[in-house]
C-alpha cells in the first residue's frame, strides 16, 4: 500500500483511506468518454484505481515537483501521461483536442470553485465531472433553489450538469485532517446542455443577481436599467435564491429583449 505523506501544498489534505479513493474512482460511469483526467494526484492514492479501469486512460496533472517525481517512479503506467502544470492556467486542447474526457479528483480546498468555473468553459469536451471538495462546496453545486446554499454556483453548473451529491468524508481520513468534512459529487453534462439564451448575459444576471442575494431581483438588477413595465413582473418580486435555473434561463431571456 502507498503510503500517503504528511505534507500539505496548495491547501490540499491527502487522503489516505484506500476505500474512499477507490469509491471516488468507481463513480466515474465511463460513458461517453475513454479519457480522465485527475487534477492533484499527489501520491497517487486515487490514480492507482483510475489506472485499474481497462477502458480508461489516466492523465493527471500535478503543480508539485516532488510528486510529479513520486508518480513517476510508482506509476510507469503513466508515463507520458502526467502534467507538471496549473490545472487552471492550461489549455487541454493542446492534450486532448477535441476529444471528450472525464474529470476526477480530491480537489484543492482552496481552489475548489475555480475548478468548477475552469470544467464549465470546457463543457463541449467535459461530459462527466466527478470528485471530492469540501463538503459545503460539494453541497452549494448539488444545492436546489429555495435551500440557503443555493447561489451562483450551484445555478451555473445546473445549467449544464445533472449533480448529484454521493456521500460525505470524515475528516480524519486525511493527512493532515482538515477542519471541515468533505463531500463527494458527480457532475453528468445534461444531454441538451446548450442555453436557449445568450451564455455571457446569463452569467452576468446570475452573478448580478446573487451579489445581492436577500434583495429583490427588482433591485438586485437595478443596474440593467430595465424599463418599469419589465421590472414590474412577478418574477422580479423574488429573491434569486427562489429561482430554479429554468427561470434564470427566462429572465436571460426577458432582459435580452429589453436592453
Amino acid at each position: 500500500m502507498d503510503k500517503v505523506r504528511a505534507k500539505k501544498h496548495l491547501g490540499q489534505h491527502f487522503l489516505n483511506d484506500e476505500s474512499i479513493a477507490k469509491s471516488i474512482a468507481d463513480s466515474l460511469t465511463n460513458n461517453g468518454y475513454s479519457k480522465v483526467l485527475e487534477i492533484g494526484p499527489g501520491m497517487g492514492v486515487l490514480t492507482k484505481y483510475l489506472l485499474e479501469k481497462k477502458d480508461l486512460t489516466t492523465y493527471v496533472v500535478e503543480i508539485d515537483t516532488e510528486s510529479v517525481e513520486y508518480l513517476q517512479a510508482h506509476y510507469l503506467k503513466l508515463s507520458d501521461k502526467i502534467f507538471e502544470k496549473d490545472f487552471l492556467k492550461h489549455n487541454w486542447k493542446d492534450v486532448f483536442k477535441n476529444e471528450q474526457f472525464a474529470i476526477i479528483g480530491n480537489f484543492p480546498y482552496n481552489i475548489s470553485s475555480q475548478i468548477l468555473f475552469k470544467t464549465l468553459e470546457m463543457k463541449d469536451q467535459v461530459p462527466e465531472f466527478s470528485g471530492m471538495f469540501q463538503k459545503e462546496v460539494a453541497e452549494r453545486a448539488c444545492a436546489t433553489h429555495g435551500n440557503k446554499t443555493y447561489g451562483i454556483v450551484s445555478v451555473l453548473v445546473q445549467a449544464f450538469y445533472d449533480t448529484e451529491y454521493l456521500f460525505t468524508v470524515s475528516e480524519n481520513v486525511f493527512t493532515p485532517p482538515p477542519k471541515v468534512k468533505s463531500g463527494v459529487m458527480r457532475m453528468t453534462r445534461k444531454e441538451n446542455y446548450q442555453l436557449p439564451c445568450d451564455e455571457k448575459l446569463f452569467f452576468r444576471v446570475v452573478k448580478t443577481a446573487f451579489q445581492q442575494r436577500r434583495k429583490t431581483m427588482r433591485n438586485s438588477l437595478k443596474s440593467f436599467n430595465l424599463p418599469d413595465e419589465i421590472r414590474n413582473k412577478e418574477i422580479f418580486t423574488k429573491r434569486p435564491e427562489q429561482l430554479p435555473v429554468a427561470d434564470f434561463i427566462s429572465l436571460t431571456q426577458l432582459i435580452a429583449q429589453n436592453i
